[in-house]
């Protein structure tokens, strides 16, 4: 059973972490995972054969010109009934919120509607802006902020005109631009109105189902399994004051990062629920004074004493295709854990990710989706082949020696001789080779290249296979 770091640990490390945090994750619209180390060897002028299948031709450094596309199998389904088997009845006393805003909800709630929220039975969508979204009606959870503070508080200004004006009377300005920089999304109206709405929903939660056992908040650009968050939260005593998410540190404070989703239990949210309505205005004092809601949120809990169970791997901060299957972090390594959540999914990313999920559970023989399965089945069968415009997130820099000039075909040689490689990718702008001991699907970019060592990874994979002799949880 996994547990969190020491708090002595935590007190030592937590400005390095806060950096480290505040800028892959609040600044940067994906997070690069951390490589190994691989150890260059000279470029030897007679270099031995590069490292491939008995038999199989040695690895093609020539990147195809094929655009990148991952393809779930083709799964049909007779009926809703089929596609959500028992997730109704299983998630009967669950709500689900899904918050957004108004200059994302048109492009980024409809998505969820046709997938995500089809087996959910008790959901809301809670905003800046009430409107009706593909026959869903939004509720506007700003509305429960006070009168004082809404006249006060810079960022109600964009709210306020929103509600005189709609969003079709929004000028350029007002929309702003979705661009991450230092202190986040500064162009962005709604980004920075988006952290007085996390104590409002939670209330607003309680007041929609007071009786549901748990309470699952995600973002519209969060993927959830709810087979799997289900399947874990049956382990856990919903009497207890369950603070369950992803763990960020600003400064002195750990809390659960909004975009891989929050889970409380009934008793968190209602002790949250009683505090919020004795001590409102504290509270949006305290608000006021951050810029992250999800740390506003942390800290009225802490207030309770209800401190975060740290959910890393279960829950993540980035998609799958950036997940360092392999490696630790946290001190836990992800391959064996059940995949609760990803963020930065695009709407590509949820209808893909949908299709494959109800294709995984659908035969009943599969009981839980972990990292595992989802590099298997769906990174490494689907999209580990040589890439144009596309960078794997290698992360060592390798340097050529003279008379070596850095090309794709030296970079992808000298990965060939050292075993520990698994993937490059070559930077043409730059001219940069970069290689790495771990194995990622990656990101788009344009003018790089990557390729991957496929006998090793085969090799890596069977190695792993029967590496999960039981299911890590996270408990405590």
């Amino acid at each position: 059973m996994a547990t969190g770091f020491p708090r002595r640990w935590l007190l030592i490390v937590s400005p390095f972490i806060a950096i480290f945090f505040v800028y892959h994750f609040y600044l940067t619209p994906t997070s690069q995972p951390a490589t190994q180390p691989i150890t260059q060897p000279p470029v030897a002028q007679n270099p031995p054969a590069p490292d491939h299948a008995p038999g199989q031709p040695k690895p093609n450094p020539v990147v195809g010109q094929e655009k990148p596309k991952v393809e779930p199998p083709p799964v049909e389904f007779a009926s809703k009934e089929e596609l959500c088997g028992n997730l109704p009845h299983d998630m009967d006393d669950v709500l689900v919120v899904l918050k957004t805003g108004a200059t994302e909800a048109l492009e980024k709630v409809p998505v969820h509607l046709r997938t995500t929220l089809q087996c959910v039975p008790h959901f809301a969508i809670f905003s800046d802006y009430e409107e009706t979204i593909n026959g869903v009606r939004t509720q506007n959870v700003i509305r429960n902020v006070k009168p004082n503070t809404l006249q006060n508080e810079p960022e109600f200004g964009f709210y306020h005109r929103l509600q005189k004006v709609g969003r079709e009377g929004l000028t350029e300005a007002e929309w702003g631009d979705h661009t991450n920089g230092p202190l986040g999304k500064v162009n962005n109206p709604g980004w920075k109105l988006d952290k007085w709405k996390f104590l409002p929903m939670v209330d607003k939660a309680f007041e929609t189902m007071p009786k549901a056992k748990w309470f699952i908040f995600l973002e519209a650009d969060t993927y959830i399994v709810w087979q799997n968050v289900i399947t874990w939260l049956a382990h856990l005593d919903w009497n207890r004051p369950y603070y369950l998410g992803s763990p960020m540190q600003i400064g002195d404070m750990l809390f659960a990062y909004g975009g891989a989703g929050i889970i409380l239990s009934q008793n968190a949210v209602q002790q949250l629920h009683g505090y919020t309505a004795s001590k409102q205005e504290d509270l949006e004092r305290m608000t006021a004074g951050e810029w992250a809601g999800d740390c506003a949120l942390a800290r009225a809990l802490g207030d309770l004493q209800i401190p975060l169970t740290w959910a890393w791997p279960m829950m993540l901060t980035s998609r799958p295709w950036e997940l360092d299957h392999f490696s630790e972090g946290y001190g836990r390594q992800p391959w064996c854990y059940p995949v609760v959540s990803y963020h930065h999914m695009t709407e590509e990313d949820i209808d893909l990710m949908w299709h494959f999920d109800r294709g995984f559970f659908k035969s009943g023989k599969n009981a839980l989706l972990l990292h595992g399965d989802v590099f298997r089945k769906l990174i490494h069968d689907q999209s580990l082949r040589q890439l144009d415009e596309w960078d794997n997130l290698a992360g060592t820099v390798i340097d050529f020696a003279a008379p070596t000039e850095p090309s794709l075909q030296a970079c992808a040689e000298v990965c060939a001789r050292n075993s520990e490689c698994l993937q490059y990718t070559f930077n043409k702008n730059d001219r940069v080779c970069k290689h790495s001991a771990t194995a990622m699907r990656g990101i788009p970019s344009p003018g790089t290249q990557s390729g991957w060592m496929q006998f090793r990874i085969k090799k890596l994979l069977k190695s792993f296979q029967s590496s999960c002799g039981q299911v890590e949880y996270i408990f405590e």
